[in-house]
């Protein structure tokens, strides 16, 4: 079963380049995907008979009990035959149906095999969470399918209503699975159904979120609105999606949780009213259609609400009829969407009233529309008549119900009727629309395969009842059969008065034709879809308006006052409090909290901007004071040059914003404000106390300082930590400096940050004259009365130190304090004051290369040393130590890890430069092309004269 996910996928990723080279063509070769499907579902008949079932299990996600639990019983061996076959002959009409270079069609082709996959891995999934997987597969790959003209406002409404339902429907049912999981301790399906189940309103609950996960997949009220306007689609994908596959999701899992299920008490009220409900009215609106696939879709509507009505009620001769009338649907009705898009290819039209003669055209397509429409009707010897049969027989005993699907059952004659009439019949007063093409072979094939199975499947009634009976078994004794004669029985008279009815419906047509134009709902389930989307849209921008008033205090006070209330008032409520809180451990730590506290207060009063982020530069400075208090210099060396680097990069922004703040709010404003910054600070700290004070598992850091000399061959435990024994943690954090560092550029820049380096000016270049010391090249750039000839000359001597010093940090922050982190930002600063001193051209002098080059480079190394561990036989980013001795040098000790840091160096470095190229250099140069130079703080002033 994995083999056949993994399989499907791959064909998904080759079909762009298989739909290059050979055009529509590579729908042929992607088809061998599904049928490979088929082909082993058929191979699998003997091991689900007699109902054993075949599981497969891969560890997947240990810790959390997370495995691949796949299992294949009789429920899914039908499914998985009808995703497969169905899909591939699907795939081979649509080698004719899409024209060689059709807009799309590369994302098509992808996209049908992929969602082929996700079917798979929907049906496979013992896990109810992997269901869950692929149950959102199918519903994002049913929107790219749905979607498919996306030039055409009607795909793109109808992908996201389908999107929309069936999103909202799958999240409710993931609430239920929740529920139903943590109750049991499992999630694996197989194991739930063995044990008892919860009771009262904790099942009931459950039961009514996954129902509605189950109706909204399959359409049936109130959710059944996004179905007929899917017809968007193209007809290959309504073929299989609404016909075979997609829709199939809600009733096979109805199918698959009924045995269990069923007797819980809103089960069968609901499956039952609402499918029953939506048989009859979509079978009501099929009539009233005039676009033959319209007519199809609400038939669709209307087969499903009977589908999971059956299926749903959950009795031994209830599922025996709804797994038989589950394959009949499959196949008359994929047959018929496959017949309409022939129709629709040849005459250019779907409109019942602009075709006449159609049957003239082809013989060979009216005799499949006719064997598929009469299966569909319930006409022996099909095998819709067998599966309707079994409906009646099972219901005999239930009268309500049964005249229901009586009465569904004449509608569903009489718009099959309607269906043959409308698209082949000779009609006068309609001129006979002579189609432009003939129907190519690999176009009428699959339906008519699709057709004949049906047509066979009918005398082999009893075969297909032996293959089927054992999941009916699940539920109890069975005393159904499923027979092509049946006998003489009241189910054959309902079956007769079916088809009359459905024939007099269909020759009443012309006198109730006002009645079936009156005969409507106010408003249709489309409407009401666009209603309440439009009262949401209305209620959203309601919100906004009254939240979002573009005031950042007002934003930053509703979180705290959050934060103080809920969790605030929790902890105050549970008063976790431990009896004896130590204050202090060293008499130097209250003075730092002192200096911390007097620096955030005078940050709260200060008028200039700049003077405020000295202060609360303080507080960062007083926070790594306590680091180095509480004996963390590794901590403290970050915190110090984290809130430098901060301080560079605030410098950098301020000079664009006024000087000072804007005016002070009025005094009880002010005290408000104060009021929800006491309070969230007081409310931050207990949190903190608590959280830290809660443990009660064992701290699995206590093993880390053992771990790192044994394992990462260190001795500072917080860099091995950084770069082995949590590396992935650290692969995700530098991979986010990156998208980081790419979005501040995007903010900033107006043209390519891998342009050209900026020019010097003429006046630098004829101060820099040949045999002449310069100390920094960008000097002379600058205006006089903005130059420190101090600052160039100090600069110029510790620069080339200072970059140095951090190239000493990464290589001994193993063992000491430092690492890639400390000596990239060390790197980072000496690039800062470097730009500081001399301005954009300096900086790019001393940096001449691309911040976004150094950004990969490092991104890459880092990745590339976890694969290189990989391919030499071990783990992903494992460490090793090389132990070698050399010529000059003596003894080498290196760990592979170090390569890694390299990594974390190189993204930190291009990180910092990034932000000086945008927030400095690229700055710079909008203050000049603005004319605002004087606010610069870096301005060429060649370029200004």
């Amino acid at each position: 079963m994995l083999v056949l996910l993994i399989l499907h996928l791959v064909a998904a990723l080759a079909a762009p380049l298989l739909v290059r080279r050979w055009g529509a063509h590579a729908c042929y070769p992607l088809a061998l995907a599904p049928a490979a499907a088929f082909c082993w579902a058929v191979a699998r008949t003997p091991a689900v008979d007699h109902g054993r079932a075949v599981v497969e299990t891969y560890p997947w996600i240990g810790q959390l009990g997370f495995d691949i639990a796949l299992r294949l019983t009789t429920l899914s061996w039908l499914m998985t035959l009808l995703i497969g076959g169905v899909g591939a002959l699907v795939l081979v009409y649509s080698a004719r149906y899409f024209e060689s270079g059709s807009a799309g069609l590369t994302q098509f082709a992808a996209v049908l095999v992929a969602f082929a996959g996700a079917m798979l891995l929907l049906v496979f999934a013992d896990d109810l969470l992997l269901l869950y997987v692929g149950w959102e597969l199918t519903t994002i790959f049913s929107y790219l399918l749905i979607g498919h003209s996306t030039e055409r406002r009607s795909s793109r409404w109808a992908a996201a209503q389908a999107l929309t339902v069936a999103t909202l429907g799958g999240l409710a049912m993931l609430v239920g699975f929740i529920l139903l999981g943590e109750h049991a301790g499992t999630y694996r399906w197989s194991e739930i159904a063995t044990r008892p189940l919860p009771g009262g309103g904790y099942l009931v609950t459950a039961v009514l979120l996954i129902l509605a996960g189950a109706l909204s997949k399959s359409a049936v009220l109130p959710f059944n609105s996004w179905l007929p306007v899917a017809m968007a689609a193209p007809t290959p994908v309504s073929a299989y999606l609404h016909a075979a596959a997609m829709v199939k999701a809600g009733v096979y899992l109805l199918g698959l949780l009924a045995p269990a299920l069923a007797t819980v008490g809103p089960w069968r009220p609901v499956v039952q009213v609402a499918g029953l409900a939506t048989m009859l009215l979509g079978g009501w609106a099929a009539l009233r259609q005039t676009d033959l696939k319209l007519l199809l879709a609400y038939g669709t509507v209307s087969q499903l609400g009977l589908l999971v009505a059956v299926t749903g009620s959950g009795t031994p001769d209830a599922a025996l009829a709804g797994v038989a009338m589950l394959l009949a649907h499959a196949l008359f009705k994929a047959s018929l969407f496959l017949v309409v898009g022939i129709i629709d290819h040849g005459a250019g039209t779907r409109d019942l009233r602009e075709l006449s003669g159609l049957r003239h055209w082809s013989r060979p397509l009216f005799v499949v529309a006719v064997l598929a429409a009469a299966s569909m009707a319930g006409v022996p010897p099909l095998v819709g008549f067998v599966a309707k049969e079994a409906v009646f027989a099972a219901f005999l005993h239930q009268p309500l119900l049964l005249a229901g699907f009586v009465a569904g059952t004449v509608l569903t004659v009489a718009y099959s009727v309607r269906f043959l009439w409308g698209a082949f019949s000779d009609r006068s007063g309609v001129e006979p629309v002579p189609p432009d093409r003939r129907i190519a072979g690999p176009m009428l094939a699959p339906p008519a395969v699709l057709a004949g199975v049906g047509l066979l499947a009918g005398p082999a009634a009893g075969w297909l009842d032996g293959l089927l009976r054992p999941y009916a078994d699940l539920l109890g004794a069975v005393d159904a059969h499923l027979a092509l004669w049946p006998g003489l029985t009241p189910a054959l008279g309902l079956s007769v008065l079916a088809l009359l009815g459905g024939g007099l419906l269909f020759a009443a047509r012309g006198p109730l034709a006002p009645v079936l134009a009156r005969l409507r709902s106010p408003a249709s389930g489309n409407q009401g879809y666009e209603w309440v989307v439009g009262r949401f849209d209305r209620l959203a921008i309601e919100v906004t308006g009254a939240t979002q008033r573009g005031s950042l205090p007002q934003y930053l006070g509703i979180i705290l006052v959050t934060l103080v209330l809920l969790p605030g008032g929790a902890m105050i409520a549970a008063s976790p409090w431990r009896a004896r809180i130590p204050l202090w451990d060293s008499p130097l730590q209250p003075v730092v909290v002192v200096v911390i506290a007097v620096a955030a207060v005078l940050a709260v009063g200060a008028r200039r901007r700049l003077t405020a982020m000295l202060l609360v530069g303080m507080t960062g400075y007083g926070t790594a004071m306590l680091f180095v208090l509480h004996g963390a210099p590794d901590l403290a060396l970050t915190q110090f040059l984290v809130e430098t680097a901060t301080i560079a990069v605030f410098v950098l922004v301020l000079r664009r914003l006024p000087e000072r703040f804007s005016a002070r709010p009025l005094r009880r404003s002010r005290w408000t404000r104060r009021a929800i910054g006491v309070a969230a600070g007081v409310v931050a700290a207990g949190l903190a106390l608590v959280a830290a004070s809660s443990r009660r598992a064992p701290d699995i850091s206590a093993a880390f300082p053992d771990l790192a000399v044994t394992h990462g061959y260190g001795r500072n435990v917080v860099n091995v930590t950084l770069v082995d024994i949590r590396a992935w943690d650290t692969m995700g954090e530098i991979a986010v400096l990156v998208v980081a560092a790419t979005g501040v550029a995007s903010l900033i820049f107006e043209r390519s940050r891998t342009g050209p380096r900026p020019r010097r000016p003429e006046s630098d270049r004829r101060v820099n004259r040949p045999g002449r010391p310069v100390w920094l090249r960008g000097g002379p750039t600058l205006y006089e009365e903005r130059r420190s000839i101090v600052l160039e000359v100090v600069i110029r001597l510790i620069f080339h130190t200072v970059v140095l010093f951090s190239l000493f940090l990464l290589f001994s922050g193993h063992n000491a304090p430092g690492g890639g982190f400390s000596g990239g930002l060390v790197a980072g600063l000496a690039l800062v004051v470097r730009y500081l001193a001399g301005g954009r051209y300096e900086l790019t002098e001393a940096a001449p290369v691309g911040a976004g080059l150094v950004l990969g480079a490092g991104l890459a190394v880092s990745v590339g040393s976890g694969v290189v561990a990989l391919l030499i036989g071990g783990q992903v980013l494992e460490s090793a130590e090389i132990n070698q001795s050399l010529p000059l040098i003596g003894e080498a000790h290196l760990v592979t890890s170090l390569f890694f840091d390299i990594g974390v160096y190189l993204v930190v470095v291009g990180l910092v430069l990034d932000i000086l190229r945008s927030l400095g250099a690229e700055v710079d140069r909008h203050i000049e092309a603005t004319g605002t130079a004087e606010g610069g703080l870096a301005v060429d002033k060649g370029e200004r004269a």
